[in-house]
């Protein structure tokens, strides 16, 4: 038997301007979209590419919640 061949498109990665990152932000941290919601809204590929810009630009405490 032959294995099956899985062709996979490259997926590409997109730069964002600093001026887009921060526009994002600013609708997440004003509660006008979560940050899932900004996510498909804008088609940012990556799940967790907004959570990463809102926790390295963003102005609330986005970090992983702490188990006490």
């Amino acid at each position: 038997m032959k294995k099956q061949e899985v062709k996979r498109e490259k997926r590409t990665q997109r730069d964002y301007t600093m001026a887009f990152k921060l526009s994002v932000i600013s609708q997440v941290e004003k509660g006008d979209l979560t940050y899932k919601q900004a996510q498909t809204h804008y088609g940012i590929q990556g799940r967790s590419t907004v959570l990463v810009w809102l926790r390295r630009f963003g102005n609330l405490d986005w970090r992983k919640p702490k188990i006490h």
